[in-house]
C-alpha cells in the first residue's frame, strides 16, 4: 500500500490530501513577514509550510553569483547578493520551525545543497523537499536520503529515466514524487495532469502529488481525482510584494478555498457503491414515476396496456413492471387513479 508519514500524519490514497503552503522566498527576507505567512497558512487549514535553504556561495559559480541583477524584483545588485538578502540562516530557520510547531504546522524546506541539508537536519525538520532542478542531482538525493527522513521530490523539467534514477538512489521507501511543470506560471495546455496516473502506475508503492504552478486552483482538484494526495502551492500575503513568485502565488482567500474544496472532494469521492441515500427519498418520491390505473378495473379483468398510466409521484408498482402486468388477471377491483399494487 502506498503511504508516506510526515510527523504523525499518514498520507495515502484513503486519507485527506496533504497540503503544503510553499512560502519559498515570499517572506522577502523578513523574519516577521515569514511568521505572518505561517500564521495565515495555518488559518487557511494547510498541513505544512515550506521554505527554501541555500548555501549561496557554494551553490553558484562565481560568475553567476556576481552577475548583475538589476530589475524590479532584485534585492541586491548581483544575483548572489539578491539571494543572500532572501536567505535565512540556520538559527532563523530554527526560530521559524519552533514558531510553526507552536501552531501545529509541519515546517520543512527545500535543500538546494549539502550544507543547507545538514543545517536543516540540525534544526529537526520532519521532512525534506528536493526541487525539480535537483531531480538529476543524485549525490544530493543520496545525501538527504541517508538521513532516513521523508522526502518529497518534484519532477519538473525531466524525463521518466530521471525519475527512475532518483527512485533507485533512495535508501528508504518513505518518499513521494510530485508531478510538476517547472515554469512559472503554468499554462493549462502544459499541465499534463495524466502524468499523475502515469507516476502512480510506474511507482505503485509511492505516494504521488502535484507541485502546482498554475495560476488558479482548479488543476489541483483534477489532480486529486486522478490520485494525487500531496499538494504544494506557492503562498503570499500580497501579489504586489517584490519578487518573482508573488504573482503566481495564492493569497489567503485562494488558499482557504483550495484547502476547503480539496477536503470536500475527498469526502465527495465516496466508496463507489451505488445505493439510495435517505436524502434522495423525498425528491425521488416527488419526481419519480409509478403505475396508476387509467380506468376503473373490476376483479378478474385482464390487464391491457391502455389500462396503465405512468404518473408522478412515485407510488404503487414501478414502471419497469408494466410489461409483466399486461395480460395478467387483476385480483381485486381498483378505481381509476389508484396506484397499481404488484
Amino acid at each position: 500500500m502506498r503511504e508516506l508519514h510526515i510527523g504523525n500524519r499518514r498520507i495515502s490514497d484513503d486519507t485527506e490530501p496533504y497540503i503544503v503552503a510553499e512560502i519559498g522566498s515570499n517572506h522577502c527576507g523578513d523574519i516577521e513577514k515569514a511568521k505572518q505567512l505561517i500564521i495565515e497558512a495555518r488559518n487557511c487549514g494547510v498541513d505544512a509550510v515550506k521554505l527554501q535553504k541555500r548555501s549561496n556561495k557554494e551553490l553558484y559559480t562565481d560568475e553567476f553569483y556576481n552577475a548583475p541583477y538589476a530589475n524590479i524584483n532584485s534585492y541586491g545588485p548581483t544575483y548572489g547578493l539578491h539571494r543572500e538578502a532572501l536567505e535565512f540562516d540556520a538559527g532563523e530557520h530554527r526560530d521559524l520551525k519552533q514558531f510553526a510547531d507552536g501552531l501545529k504546522l509541519a515546517y520543512f524546506a527545500t535543500a538546494f545543497d549539502f550544507r543547507a541539508a545538514d543545517d536543516l537536519m540540525g534544526i529537526g525538520v520532519p521532512a525534506f523537499k528536493i526541487a525539480s532542478g535537483d531531480i538529476k542531482n543524485i549525490p544530493l538525493i543520496k545525501h538527504v536520503s541517508a538521513y532516513g527522513l521523508p522526502m518529497i521530490i518534484s519532477t519538473g523539467g525531466c524525463e521518466m529515466t530521471d525519475i527512475y534514477r532518483a527512485a533507485e538512489a533512495m535508501d528508504h521507501p518513505n518518499y513521494a514524487f510530485l508531478h510538476c511543470i517547472a515554469s512559472y506560471p503554468n499554462q493549462p495546455h502544459e499541465m499534463n495532469l495524466l502524468m499523475v496516473q502515469t507516476l502512480r502506475r510506474e511507482f505503485p508503492d509511492t505516494v504521488i502529488g502535484l507541485s502546482d504552478h498554475y495560476n488558479g486552483i482548479c488543476m489541483s482538484f483534477a489532480a486529486y481525482v486522478l490520485g494525487a494526495r500531496i499538494f504544494e502551492k506557492h503562498f503570499t500575503l500580497n501579489h504586489t510584494w517584490k519578487g518573482t513568485d508573488h504573482a503566481l502565488s495564492l493569497q489567503p482567500e485562494g488558499m482557504r478555498r483550495m484547502v476547503r474544496d480539496l477536503r470536500r472532494i475527498m469526502i465527495g469521492m465516496g466508496d463507489g457503491v451505488k445505493r439510495m441515500l435517505d436524502s434522495e427519498r423525498g425528491p425521488i418520491s416527488k419526481m419519480g414515476k409509478g403505475l396508476y390505473w387509467s380506468r376503473d378495473m373490476a376483479e378478474g379483468e385482464i390487464v391491457h396496456a391502455a389500462d396503465l398510466a405512468i404518473k408522478s409521484p412515485e407510488n404503487g408498482a414501478p414502471p419497469y413492471l408494466a410489461e409483466k402486468l399486461i395480460g395478467m388477471e387483476i385480483l381485486s377491483a381498483a378505481k381509476k387513479g389508484e396506484g397499481v399494487v404488484a
